[in-house]
């Protein structure tokens, strides 16, 4: 069921397709790309509220959060947070979620409908999934999308804003602090300075109204989206599929950590780190633009009449034109000719080439070959 946000209802804000992901939330207040501008130069602020938000008190939160997800929070301290994943028995990434730990809570926001396979197989909520992995440990994870909403600022202006409504500001990527009833959490992304803040859900128009007063620009999920794209960080169920493993969209350190046991999945993420490399990699395409249409998520990406890749999200940025993220194969060179989508959207698109990753050492190949020598 999606739930339709408040700010959906104010003066200027305009509603996205029925299919879309972000349904829900604003799509964008009248001039998407004005509003990208502002995110780009000043600072806009976002309706995220549709994404779910779990919180997970109790005593053993950190150590048992260590053995559930993927990334290493055994030391995560009070005002910090990190990005991580559950993953399926194979390393195939299930769910994704950004994390803050403030006031004796890890507070985790993912994608609304978030599921992962469950003890005895097949999907289930992530909720579910987290009260399956409880056991005996002094852990409580609860629903807490009833309580809190995500608001995002992104702009270079960011601290100043934060400042100006009495947040606080904290220091550093991913740092939080709390204030006023409202968890902040600085972000590397989508733009160069970000922030998400959970507030509470009953007070979300009267916090969008306050950081709009005080200087921060409307902007829906267009722009957000369009930025993300450009930034090439990826987005579970949209960039990803049902083979995806965390190499392969650029989740490898950020949320999933190479070189702790102990997780679900783990072994395929240090044996790809350590003696191969992912088959697939996810980049930024420059799209033609001139067709009647732009491919929809899920099209294929062609290399002559060779399948070799899968539109992720599609965007209008406001100065780079239509763009997309698409894992193609790693046997793909920067400069191949592709085409993307198919029918009346196909249309012809290019590797941004600051877009291709370094390719990581592998270590144990290279100690193998020493050996051998």
């Amino acid at each position: 069921m999606t739930t339709r946000s408040p700010i959906l209802d104010l003066p200027g804000a305009i509603p996205p397709p029925d299919e879309s992901v972000d349904a829900g939330v604003a799509w964008h207040f009248g001039d998407p790309f004005a509003e990208q501008r502002a995110a780009a130069r000043k600072v806009a602020v976002v309706d995220r509220s549709h994404r779910e938000v779990v919180a997970v008190p109790g005593d053993e939160r950190l150590s048992w959060l260590h053995l559930v997800i993927s990334q290493h929070v055994t030391g995560l301290a009070e005002g910090a947070g990190t990005e991580a994943l559950i993953l399926d028995s194979q390393g195939r990434v299930d769910a994704h979620m950004v994390l803050a730990h403030a006031d004796g809570t890890v507070w985790l926001d993912t994608e609304r409908g978030a599921v992962a396979t469950g003890a005895r197989g097949g999907q289930v909520p992530l909720l579910e999934y987290l009260a399956q992995m409880v056991f005996w440990s002094k852990v409580e994870p609860r629903d807490a999308t009833a309580e809190r909403a995500v608001l995002s600022l992104v702009g270079p202006e960011t601290p100043q804003l934060l400042a100006a409504v009495g947040l606080p500001v904290p220091d550093g990527d991913y740092a939080v602090a709390a204030g006023s009833d409202v968890i902040v959490r600085r972000m590397p992304w989508p733009g160069h300075d970000a922030a998400d803040l959970l507030v509470p859900r009953a007070e979300l128009v009267g916090w969008w109204t306050k950081l709009t007063d005080a200087g921060a620009r409307r902007m829906g999920s267009w722009g957000f989206e369009a930025l993300r794209v450009e930034s090439a960080r990826p987005r579970l169920g949209v960039d990803t599929d049902e083979k995806t493993i965390p190499h392969e969209v650029n989740w490898v350190p950020s949320a999933a950590h190479v070189a702790k046991g102990c997780y679900r999945g783990q072994e395929t993420v240090s044996k790809v780190h350590n003696v191969g490399r992912p088959p697939r990699r996810m980049l930024l395409l420059h799209l033609d633009g001139s067709s009647d249409g732009l491919p929809d998520t899920g099209a294929p990406v062609l290399l002559g009449e060779r399948v070799v890749g899968r539109v992720g999200t599609v965007a209008q940025h406001h100065e780079l034109g239509p763009i997309a993220l698409a894992l193609i194969k790693r046997s793909v060179g920067a400069d191949a000719e592709l085409v993307a989508g198919e029918g009346d959207e196909k249309t012809q698109a290019s590797v941004d080439p600051d877009s291709i990753p370094p390719d990581t050492p592998a270590l144990g190949r290279i100690a193998a070959q020493g050996l051998r020598s």
